[in-house]
């Protein structure tokens, strides 16, 4: 596996303009946020040696390299889901590519359903930490020579990128939460007595996604910032049959919010 990403990198690198430090993993209802990066280079997945195709409705499975604002900018759009089918190795492919392509600051966006009474849909919730329920861990097997075997988690999304983030939202009057994202493996959404069970973990958030990409960033040395957009809730009482197009409506409307974070964000980083 990791001849496989040392050559998907080596051919990434003859063809893009520039190799930024920086990333973002555009999620579900947020891959809009690429409209705002002025494109130099954009390649679909199916193109690119080795790397897995995304499946999901809403992810459109590009890899774009560009600008957003003066920043140089390598951006996922579209994402790969352990519930696809994929291992947790095929999932993490990408982070440990972006890693050989020197980036080293990543920006990851999700879509979720919130577990915490005090959450209302259209929230953007912080992610300050996460609970990992999958039933595969992206660090088995053979260590990859980027990080220890067993690597610390106690600050796995940064806490200076984090009050960055607040210090934005005060001065834009963007209202934003804190909050544990527990990432679970789907594809079906959680019953409510499986997002009750999720709240007395210790869970703000529930989602199917971002936490293998954090830990194996974490692994490589990459700074971490995450943002959920609470896009239903799995509160007693609260709790509504949902689809995935109510999902992606419910990010695409806070999208500009946090399009506004991100950008201010990227020029400060």
């Amino acid at each position: 596996m990791y001849e496989k990403i040392q050559e998907t990198a080596s051919w990434l690198k003859k063809k893009m303009p520039c190799l930024p430090t920086t990333a973002i993993v555009l999620g579900t209802g947020l891959g809009r946020l690429a409209e705002e990066i002025t494109v130099t280079m954009a390649i679909e997945y199916k193109d690119i040696p080795n790397f897995p195709v995304s499946t999901v409705e809403g992810h459109s499975g590009r890899l774009i390299v560009g600008k957003l604002g003066e920043r140089d900018i390598l951006a996922m759009q579209g994402r790969f889901h352990f519930y696809e089918g994929y291992s947790m190795k095929e999932v993490t492919f990408p982070i440990r590519v972006m890693y050989e392509l020197g980036v080293r600051t990543l920006f990851v966006s999700n879509a979720s359903g919130g577990t915490n009474p005090s959450f209302s849909i259209g929230d953007i919730m912080i992610i300050t930490d996460h609970i990992n329920f999958f039933p595969e861990h992206p660090l088995r097997g053979k260590n990859f020579p980027t990080g220890p075997r067993f690597p610390d988690m106690h600050e796995a999304y940064d806490r200076e990128l984090i009050r960055q983030a607040d210090a934005i939202a005060a001065e834009k009057g963007i209202k934003v939460q804190h909050g544990v994202y527990l990432g679970t493996q789907g594809p079906t959404f959680e019953t409510p007595s499986e997002y009750k069970m999720f709240r007395v973990l210790g869970a703000d958030a529930v989602g199917m996604s971002t936490v293998p990409e954090v830990i194996v960033a974490h692994h490589c040395g990459i700074r971490v910032f995450g943002v959920s957009i609470i896009t239903d809730l799995g509160v007693e009482g609260k709790i509504i049959e949902v689809s995935h197009e109510e999902v992606q409506k419910a990010a695409d409307a806070v999208q500009p919010l946090m399009a506004d974070i991100m950008r201010e964000m990227l020029i400060r980083v």
